[in-house]
């Protein structure tokens, strides 16, 4: 490195630490480059190029130092320095638009590091990674929350209650929750309700982690995530992580007992809750609750390294049963569970004895395990009694009620303020009218009665397409296992056909292959013995439930789909209208998607499926992350599909509405199900309490 380069270098690090003036250190290397550097990054380091060097703010954006200019650029467009296109026309690129508009215009996005995140880049590398779970733990560059929250607890510090007022959360600068209460009683299974991206999910991350003040002996556990990929197996772990709560309530008992004395009312329930453990039966009842969620005798053994994502949720579910704490936070637990473990879920968590809040985009589900729900809306938590079905008449009824009494209002006012303007100077009308005024302003300073704010209504629409003559897709003697060994075969001698007006379900437990069938369909697998044929004109589209993992999480879904298919159009415009369509709407088409909510994210990809015009959709698990009313749109939109329709789905209200044959996937064959789809899930529900497995 040049000598010059070295001193303004070793000069700028000088003044960004604070040993050094910048106008000083400017002035000694005759350049304005180390005051600028010194101020570039939040005050820590000077901001440095490619090569190591200070970024030259005047320097001509040319060779290597172009893309230098284009990081510059964005970054003063994203400090609102500049506007966003005046930063992309100067630099001849996308890039500083891009970047300016992918961090809500804050401030560029740095990685784990403290470099800005090229936006163009591929979502791969250790730094990446970091970035990514940095996104999805709503954690800032320095590992500090995202979020910001309020509250004031109004109940007392040894309630099993929990009660706060004024509570508020924003998250990136977006109120989610403004002045409202939180009231959560014991005993009591709590349903959280709220449109895609209101904020359920950083409403229950924000409590895990006490960012409210809830009393300490209230113990938290979120399911969001799964088990760690440990040597140990399913039961070995959950038993482990038994015994580590038993050594916690054990260290808590002694603090109580040192601090509060015998009588603590808190003590009494630590007690009681170490006793319900009961650790001479740890094995046993892990066993019944991992059978329950579809571990077998070998599964339950195997190792969580070497389980899929899905089954580790499942461990982490089953530590999280097992271990019962205070206040249990389950964020969709059904979405990696078929409708089997489904069905033995909600009979388990019926019986759920202590505080339960639980987001869910099954109705079924929260219909028979919720005693109350909470509907986060216009930034409020509004509680009602009973489970879905009733909070659903509830509310339509509050609205009906609320619409005749603004109407009645409205016609009121309208009343009065003709009769103020036509009181002209008559003594006496002018008295009336004065009084009059009076009813008005009081009116106003009571607060008029506000309409009803409809739900946004989304509409999923899939691309009509031409008819295809019989057989479309068919499925003759067809052997499949992935070693190629009969005995590990999956299916054995299968034959299928699927037409343009097929509505299919698949159905059946865990591990039986349905996904692996569908992907049998696309000739991504090939199959053993017998033969899979495609119509030639056959272009199927794939919805698979891992599909958003493919997402760059680290770029806007504006520039994820306008690079993604950079040939079919450049235009912003054309790419916002297509994202639109599924829902996707202004700031969530330029946040990052690693800050999306789940069912923002299949948004996405249900945007990309439309993309490639398919003429059969196989969807897998497509309800995972939708908000209800969504769910709803897309059993229209199914219905209304000129193509066919393949379904492997836990929903088991979306299959009731689509489905008009159910196949069941078990013991190596296909069998179709002669019946509904709600008489397959009595007949589960049979099964279990026959063999008491709930």
């Amino acid at each position: 490195m040049a000598p010059s380069a070295s001193k303004e270098k070793r000069l700028a690090k000088k003044a960004a630490e604070g040993k050094l003036d910048k106008k000083t250190a400017a002035k000694r290397v005759g350049s304005k480059n180390a005051s600028t550097a010194a101020s570039s990054v939040n005050g820590d380091e000077p901001e440095l190029d490619a090569h190591g060097k200070p970024i030259q703010p005047d320097g001509p954006a040319t060779g290597a130092d172009k893309a230098d200019e284009e990081k510059r650029l964005a970054k003063k467009a994203a400090e609102g320095k500049l506007d966003k296109k005046t930063a992309a026309k100067r630099v001849g690129s996308k890039n500083a638009s891009t970047a300016a508009s992918s961090v809500n215009g804050d401030e560029p996005e740095l990685d784990a590091h403290g470099k800005p995140i090229q936006a163009d880049g591929p979502a791969t590398g250790a730094d990446k990674a970091d970035e990514v779970k940095r996104l999805a733990d709503q954690m800032d560059k320095h590992g500090i929350s995202d979020r910001v929250t309020t509250g004031v607890l109004a109940s007392t510090q040894t309630s099993k209650d929990v009660k706060i007022t004024s509570t508020s959360l924003v998250f990136h600068g977006r109120q989610l929750i403004q002045d409202s209460t939180m009231e959560l009683s014991y005993g009591r299974r709590y349903g959280l309700l709220g449109e895609n991206g209101c904020g359920k999910s950083t409403l229950l991350k924000a409590i895990a982690a006490r960012e409210f003040p809830i009393p300490e002996h209230i113990d938290i556990y979120l399911l969001n995530e799964g088990a760690p990929p440990t040597d140990l197996g399913a039961l070995e772990w959950v038993v482990t992580e038994a015994e580590r709560e038993m050594e916690r309530l054990d260290k808590l008992a002694e603090q109580i007992l040192e601090d509060e004395g015998p009588e603590s009312i808190v003590l009494m329930d630590v007690y009681d809750h170490m006793e319900s453990m009961d650790p001479s039966t740890f094995a046993t009842r892990a066993s019944l609750i991992l059978t329950g969620l579809g571990f077998n005798k070998q599964t339950i053994h195997k190792k969580t390294k070497d389980m899929s994502g899905g089954w580790r949720m499942r461990v982490a579910l089953a530590k999280a049963l097992f271990v019962k704490p205070s206040l249990l936070l389950l964020d969709d637990p059904t979405a990696h569970l078929d409708l089997e473990a489904c069905v033995w879920l909600e009979e388990y968590m019926k019986k759920w004895e202590r505080t339960l809040v639980l987001v869910s985009h099954s109705e079924d589900f929260l219909n028979g395990v919720c005693s109350n729900m909470i509907d986060m809306r216009d930034k409020k938590l509004i509680y009602y009694g009973g489970n879905y079905d009733s909070y659903a008449k509830t509310r339509a009824e509050l609205e009906t009620n609320q619409m005749k009494a603004y109407h009645k209002q409205q016609d009121e006012i309208v009343h009065i303020k003709k009769f103020i303007a036509s009181a002209g100077t008559y003594a006496n009308l002018v008295r009336q009218a004065k009084s009059r005024q009076k009813i008005l302003d009081k009116m106003e300073a009571d607060g008029f009665i506000q309409p009803v704010h409809q739900d946004r209504v989304f509409t999923f629409r899939f691309a009509d397409v031409d008819k295809l003559p019989p057989p479309v897709l068919s499925f003759d003697n067809v052997t499949f296992s992935y070693s190629g060994d009969a005995k590990d075969d999956l299916y054995r001698h299968i034959d299928l056909g699927f037409d343009m007006d097929s509505r299919t379900a698949l159905v059946g437990p865990n591990g039986v292959g349905k996904s692996t069938l569908l992907r049998l369909m696309t000739g991504k697998l090939s199959s053993t013995n017998g033969t899979v044929t495609r119509h030639t004109h056959l272009k199927l589209g794939l919805y698979s439930q891992h599909s958003a993992e493919q997402l760059d999480m680290t770029k806007s879904a504006l520039d994820f789909v306008r690079d993604k298919y950079s040939e079919k159009s450049q235009d912003y415009q054309y790419w916002r209208q297509q994202l639109g369509r599924y829902g996707l709407t202004g700031e969530s088409q330029t946040s990052l998607i690693g800050t999306l909510s789940d069912g923002q994210k299949s948004r996405i990809v249900f945007a990309l499926l439309a993309i490639e015009s398919p003429n059969m959709l196989l969807l897998d698990e497509p309800t995972n992350g939708l908000d209800i009313p969504t769910i709803d749109s897309l059993a229209d939109a199914i219905n209304a599909f000129s193509g066919g329709v393949v379904v492997v789905s836990h929903d088991f209200r979306l299959l009731d509405k689509i489905a008009k044959q159910i196949l069941v996937c078990e013991n190596k064959t296909i069998k179709p199900w002669d019946g509904t789809i709600g008489e397959y899930k009595n007949y589960l529900r049979k099964k279990m309490i026959s063999a008491g497995a709930v």
